[in-house]
């Protein structure tokens, strides 16, 4: 479907001035939908972007004056303020073009001094360059292994959103508990080799709460709202056990209330209840050892921890919106703020705390799967940002882009471009602390993933960056040291011994998924985006699938199986009024697609025994030749849709609305949306059917 071009902005000539500034700061002055078709960047979005960099932009006059100190800054320096170096590989280009006779010294992480840049261990180090003039640098050094290993073998797992997940012990949504019982069980019953859940971030507080996993207040620390209250061992030893009790009761009703009465999971409700809950607990008193536990991860996690707390105090106080707070406490440097975080100590103990006790749950989490036998064990979601009003914009505020949010320009599938709310982080100030932000999120997520996904994978490459104010169609791409973003993603994930998975869907820059797979990192391949594209645009034979990615039949963003198979996803957009183009030729279009699908299973024997009386109902049998269809392709990781082995309807979200569709709150329901008990998915015919389907497919063969 062509994009609508009467929405894209003007072409416009910039002035070479200022396209030669924005080249010298990563600012892209066009960008190409497609292989055949280049747009200009408006001046209003190159302008804005830079002006979001520091970088004065203000008049002609302006220009020019940039443009001369940023050359002459580049001409003169010795070093740029961030160094790759691949294990093994050769020497980086910008020591290669250092001048003859230049005395390297590197001061590496673990604490040596070595003259030269030879060998190095693996980490991130120091490096003085001197020059025979007598110039000296200092840069960091980011020396990261070649690539990744690749999964030692071929494995099946599950995906869900965690929240959808209920258990008979839940309290009103999945939590952390049931994810541990959920990989016990299927790294043990069906053979899998992880289990993929939504980002875990926390959230930005309040009512309503944003129920997206993907706009949290902090991509560094996670939520306990996922806490399972009953595991924290402090709860057998509250003082009132009467309110324990009440507590326990309200969470039976809650939880009644999504599995018995149809009510939406209602994370607003879960949330208080847990706040008090977790009130209670924080008046028992640790015992020394787990005293001692707690004290080790406070040292661990140190400034971004207290800074993280600091936040939910003040937020408890001022609301969660840190623009709004006192002058002084927009900065988390102040003095007012130093004072306040003392004054609020217990508060800031009160929130670390409960970040210690998730972080405990989720790291018992993926012993429990890698003990169940599991390979990889969880699969934990990157989120692409942050709220801008959240903890991480306020602690780190320094390093994003101010009046700037990120977003896509206008494609196929959406003419006017989007717009996701999110600050960028700034290229050049990551590059100035040697990605420091970077790296220190990647080392809070490793500390229990077996695996990550990292969503929209080519932010490392680039992001659209939208003037606040403008529309999405007004925005241009900013550009990321790539091979710097990518070293640290490399160096974190291999000291984890964890996978990474590129979520790469979509428009993808010309050398992206090279670059990635040269890496070691899987990129992700949905089946029905999976068409010769370059060729007659017929599905893609199993055989010419990409083996390094995650397979899948589709995502949290998309139909479930049986609503695609069933062409019920386009009905439900029609009634929303989602829909560009008339009823029936959507309709059309949508059957044609998945009867060519149906067809091609066919062709390849993949679909078994349906209709009437002769075997499983042809809806099973379709969604189970899908997935075998899957199992013959050379992709490492195949994933099951949990809510596809049910015969679930629903999306978890539906792009392009907000208060239309009950978006993040559904709970994984039967094909007559019954909601669908952990315990009642254990017992499942139909879930085991599709297991059997697909171990019999070769689910863990080695590929």
């Amino acid at each position: 479907m062509p994009a609508d071009r009467s929405a894209e902005p003007p072409a416009e000539d910039l002035p070479e001035d200022l396209t030669r500034l924005a080249a010298l700061h990563g600012v892209a002055t066009s960008y190409r939908p497609s292989p055949e078709r280049t747009v200009s960047a408006s001046a209003t979005a190159v302008t804005l972007a830079l002006a979001a960099l520091g970088v004065d932009t203000s008049g002609p006059g302006a220009v020019r004056a940039a443009l001369a100190a940023r050359e002459s800054e580049v001409r003169g320096r010795l070093l740029p303020p961030t160094v790759v170096r691949w294990d093994g590989g050769g020497t980086p280009a910008a020591l290669a073009d250092l001048p003859a006779g230049t005395r390297l010294r590197v001061d590496t992480e673990q604490g040596e001094c070595r003259d030269g840049a030879g060998r190095l261990p693996t980490g991130v180090h120091r490096l003085t360059a001197t020059a025979p003039d007598g110039r000296t640098a200092e840069a960091h050094l980011i020396v990261a292994p070649a690539r990744l290993p690749t999964p030692a073998a071929r494995s099946h797992g599950l995906l869900v959103q965690l929240y959808s997940l209920l258990s008979r012990r839940s309290w009103g949504m999945g939590d952390l508990g049931d994810l541990g019982e959920l990989a016990a069980w299927a790294g043990r019953a069906l053979g899998a080799g992880f289990v993929q859940v939504n980002p875990l971030h926390a959230a930005v507080p309040g009512a309503p709460t944003d129920p997206s996993p993907y706009r949290p207040s902090s991509r560094r620390f996670p939520d306990p709202v996922h806490l399972r209250i009953e595991d924290v061992p402090e709860f057998a030893y509250v003082g009132d056990p009467e309110r324990a009790r009440t507590l326990r009761e309200r969470a039976g009703r809650l939880r009644e209330d999504v599995l018995d009465k149809g009510a939406l999971i209602d994370r607003d409700a879960v949330g208080e209840l847990k706040r008090e809950a977790l009130e209670l607990l924080h008046e028992v008193p640790l015992g020394p050892g787990r005293r001692a536990a707690y004290c080790d991860y406070l040292a661990e996690q140190g400034a971004a921890l207290e800074d993280h707390a600091t936040w939910c105090a003040l937020a408890e106080v001022h609301g969660s919106d840190w623009h709004r707070w006192p002058e002084g406490l927009r900065d988390p440097r102040s003095a007012d703020t130093d004072r306040a975080r003392r004054e609020l100590m217990h508060r800031v103990d009160f929130h670390s705390r409960l970040t210690w006790l998730t972080d405990t749950q989720l790291t018992a989490a993926q012993r429990t799967a890698r003990e169940a036998g599991m390979p990889v064990g969880i699969v934990h979601d990157l989120a692409v940002g942050v709220h801008p009003r959240g903890a991480d914009s306020w602690a780190q505020q320094e390093y994003f882009a101010a009046g700037m949010s990120v977003g896509a320009p206008p494609d196929a599938f959406n003419s006017r471009g989007q717009d996701w709310g999110l600050p960028p982080w700034r290229p050049d100030r990551l590059a100035d602390c040697g990605y420091a932000p970077f790296r220190e999120l990647l080392r809070g997520l490793f500390r229990y993933a077996g695996a990550l996904r990292v969503d929209h994978v080519m932010g490392l490459f680039r992001l659209w960056w939208v003037p606040e104010g403008h529309p999405p169609t007004e925005g241009t791409y900013v550009h990321y040291d790539a091979e710097a973003m990518l070293a640290v993603l490399v160096l974190e994930a291999a000291r984890a011994g964890a996978v990474v998975i590129g979520e790469d869907l979509g428009t993808v820059e010309p050398g992206v998924r090279e670059a990635l797979r040269e890496r070691g990192v899987l990129g992700t391949s949905v089946l029905w985006f999976e068409r010769d594209w370059a060729g007659d645009g017929r599905p893609l034979p199993p055989e010419r699938w990409r083996a390094d990615c995650l397979a899948t039949a589709t995502t949290h963003d998309l139909p479930s199986t049986a609503a695609r198979l069933a062409g019920e996803h386009v009905e439900l957009r029609y009634r929303l009024g989602l829909l560009t183009r008339p009823l029936e030729e959507e309709r059309a279009e949508a059957a044609a697609d998945t009867a060519e699908w149906i067809d091609v299973l066919a062709r390849l024997g993949l679909l078994h025994g349906t209709g009437g009386d002769t075997g499983t109902p042809a809806e099973e049998a379709e969604i189970q030749a899908v997935h075998r269809f899957l199992l013959r392709t050379p992709a490492r990781m195949v994933g099951i849709w949990l809510p596809d082995a049910v015969g679930d309807r629903r999306p978890q979200n539906l792009p392009g609305t907000w208060d239309q569709y009950p978006n993040w709150r559904l709970p994984v329901a039967d094909a007559e949306g019954r909601p669908v008990t952990l315990e009642d998915l254990a017992a499942s015919p139909r879930l085991h059917a599709l297991i059997d389907a697909v171990r019999e497919g070769g689910g863990d063969r080695d590929g």
